[in-house]
């Protein structure tokens, strides 16, 4: 998989791919472990998972309601790797707040990819790399909240 500008094919083929290694009980690469726990929080794709020939081609369309799984799980595993560099500095600061303040894991990590969301989208619309200050304030902000 290319390091920092995969395709839509390459990300898929790659939660495909560990998804068949770990259904055969095959060795998975450090990546490909934090992808299996976020796969393993979504067993409502597992069906995805289980027909790469079907979805590597699938389109989905956020207007008429449809989550796409590969961008869903994509969100989660770069805030967890996010997480474990603590980069952006104070993310894991953050995420530690926000993990005392949910009893699910999985829910303080969604706080999170909202701003990681509305950061990319807040750049797509600008078309202008992603405000990494404005990224950090989102979080700061979802720390911080309640």
């Amino acid at each position: 998989m290319a390091l920092f500008n995969p395709s839509r094919d390459q990300v898929r083929q790659f939660f495909f791919d560990a998804w068949a290694r770990f259904k055969l009980n095959q060795g998975l690469s450090d990546l490909e472990t934090i992808a299996l726990e976020v796969m393993h929080m979504h067993p409502e794709y597992h069906h995805v998972l289980d027909a790469p020939e079907r979805y590597l081609e699938q389109a989905y369309f956020p207007e008429m309601g449809e989550t796409n799984p590969f961008l869903h799980m994509s969100l989660h595993l770069s805030i967890l790797e996010q997480i474990a560099i603590d980069q952006p500095p104070g993310i894991k600061a953050a995420y530690q707040s926000l993990q005392s303040r949910y009893p699910d894991i999985h829910l303080a990590q969604h706080e999170l990819m909202d701003c990681l969301a509305e950061t990319i989208w807040q750049a797509q619309r600008m078309q202008s790399a992603p405000d990494s200050e404005a990224y950090l304030s989102l979080i700061r902000q979802k720390s911080a909240a309640n």
